[in-house]
């Protein structure tokens, strides 16, 4: 995604957020978020688009196209500088906790006076949250968990944002002559949810151009550290990114280290001594002679080790050094083998994109199936009823016709109530052809009254899929509490797939999660949740927390040919 649409969707976010906190009007308020969604949601870069071309993007008017421009043209936007200085900058750094919301950090700053999380972390500790209105135990206990969440992120940002970026300047170092081969590496190459700093590996025989090059990319902030094979840079956007440069005889070695995970290089680093040898970045040697062995494929280090290559996604030391041994790696599901979509959205509902558009979208990616799956009723702010689901289902079918390679199924995400009931009567959903249900409300039920939703909902008759199961938001909103064991073995029990919600700022099940599911025997589906027509990309994420998760296509219903995925969609009518 251009960076620019990052930016301005921050903008209109953050006028957002400081209209609410200030008790403007609330529908203004709703149009800037709307409209931050719709610019982070856009395939093109705003800053080449003029008001024309701005009030072409959903949810973006006259207005906020002007303030658009205006930042491009002046690098800031008025009324929101002058929101800011009405807004005390303690407030505004309170917003930055999960589940605390701009009018709580309001009263927060105006009768406690509080303007930082230490602050707010010792008002906790102390009980001085409870006389205030709105506030109690339970309020107390969610902005615990808020703050802990903030801690333990840190600076570390989705997947998604980390891969922009890596891919952005590798592919501005391809084109250094010097450089004969580049590739991310560490955390962001085994896909982990959050990444802190970004490690690029880069083989060339002429470091100091490269290191030149580095330095010297549209990106960098700051120079932290140069070195001969060695640099670290800070971003624009406040990232550090290192670099590390080889011989290109040792590339094998060098990405098989800097990789990792540590913990993973201990456990193959032990079998090398075992054998009588000696593993580094720089190759694998022999202990006594200090002669090379191999060093310049990642295969061939694995190999003279007596081991299969182990894909990255699974070096974590969760098992997977002893599965390579037995033989047992699991044969990971790829990007390739997914068939279909099945949680998508159009702007019938919150989606960007009308529903020809994300249907041309899909089939330029060759799916043979794909599902639109609109919010159902009961989650009112999308205004959904009975007579436009079934008008978009008449006109659904109508465009089967102009995609005759691709079956068009009709669904809908649900919503999970506080009691698991879901919308709508049995009749009128036994017209969808697939149905995801999700927890979008009162996350903060007990862990038994949520198991308890839970189960139940995948007890209808009807539900095929548990959309973003605990519901969490990277970085912003912690997961919902519920019996894992007792859910996962519902699942199982009633023939309902879990998620594996690949929108990077959610990833959910987590890694860990699915890999509890599995040893259960639930099917997954491995579904985008795509909102605009470039969310549709979003696959590779999923994919890649799925691996994480030790997943084969066979544990992944979207991998399932027509027929077969249609029988297991049809759990209540068979």
């Amino acid at each position: 995604m251009p960076r620019s649409n990052d930016e301005v969707a921050a903008l209109l976010q953050e006028y957002s957020d400081l209209i609410s906190i200030s008790g403007g009007d609330a529908f203004k308020a709703r149009a800037y978020e709307k409209a931050a969604r719709s610019v982070y949601g856009h395939h093109g870069d705003v800053e080449k688009l003029d008001l024309k071309g701005l009030g072409k993007i959903p949810n973006v008017g006259k207005s906020i196209a002007e303030k658009i421009v205006e930042y491009f043209e002046t690098g800031t936007i008025i009324a929101l500088e002058d929101l800011r200085t009405e807004i005390p900058d303690g407030v505004r750094s309170l917003l930055a906790i999960p589940t605390l919301g701009p009018k709580k950090a309001l009263v927060l700053y105006e009768e406690l006076r509080i303007s930082s999380a230490e602050e707010l972390l010792g008002a906790l500790h102390n009980h001085r949250l409870r006389d205030l209105k709105g506030f109690g135990p339970k309020t107390e206990e969610n902005i615990l968990r808020g703050l802990e969440l903030m801690q333990r992120s840190g600076q570390r940002i989705s997947v998604g944002a980390a891969l922009d970026l890596a891919e952005e300047i590798l592919a501005e170092l391809r084109q250094v002559k010097a450089v004969l081969r580049a590739d991310h590496a560490g955390s962001l190459r085994r896909m982990r949810e959050t990444i802190g700093d970004i490690d690029l590996l880069v083989a060339s025989e002429d470091a100091s151009a490269v290191m030149d090059a580095f330095a010297g990319l549209p990106y960098v902030q700051e120079v932290m550290a140069r070195g001969e094979t060695k640099s670290s840079i800070r971003t624009t956007k406040g990232l550090q990114v290192d670099l590390r440069v080889v011989e290109p005889g040792v590339w094998g070695a060098a990405l098989q280290y800097f990789t990792g995970s540590k913990a993973h290089n201990v456990r193959i680093r032990e079998i090398a001594v075992r054998k009588g040898m000696k593993l580094s970045e720089y190759g694998l040697f022999r202990a006594k002679s200090g002669k090379l062995i191999v060093a310049e494929t990642e295969e061939e280090v694995y190999e003279r080790l007596g081991l299969p290559w182990i894909p990255p996604t699974l070096r974590e030391d969760r098992g997977e050094v002893q599965a390579a041994l037995a033989g047992e790696l699991p044969d990971l599901v790829q990007e390739r083998h997914l068939k279909g979509d099945l949680h998508t959205h159009t702007d019938l509902t919150d989606g960007l994109a009308t529903l020809e558009e994300m249907l041309a979208a899909a089939a330029a990616r060759k799916y043979a199936y794909y599902a639109v799956t609109d919010h159902a009723e009961l989650l009112y702010m999308q205004r959904m009823t009975r007579e436009k689901a079934l008008a978009q289902r008449k006109r659904l079918a109508q465009l089967q016709k102009q995609h005759p390679s691709m079956t068009l199924l009709h669904g809908s995400e649900l919503n999970i109530q506080a009691d698991g009931t879901v919308d709508w009567d049995e009749d009128f959903l036994a017209g969808f052809d697939v149905l995801v249900a999700s927890v979008h409300s009162h996350f903060n039920q007990s862990k038994d009254e949520m198991t308890r939703r839970i189960i139940r909902a995948m007890e209808h008759p009807y539900v095929n899929i548990i959309g973003h199961p605990t519901a969490r938001i990277l970085n912003r909103r912690p997961p919902i509490d519920f019996d894992l064991d007792a859910v996962f073995e519902a699942a199982a029990r009633t023939g309902t797939a879990m998620e594996i919600n690949a929108f990077p700022d959610r990833l959910d099940l987590k890694d860990e999660h699915i890999m509890w599911a599995r040893e259960k025997g639930v099917r997954f589906a491995v579904d985008t949740d795509s909102h605009s027509t470039i969310h549709l990309g979003f696959t590779r994420f999923g994919v890649g927390t799925a691996q994480r998760g030790w997943l084969s296509r066979a544990d992944v219903i979207n991998t399932w040919p027509l027929a077969r995925l249609r029988t297991f969609l049809a759990k209540g009518r068979r």
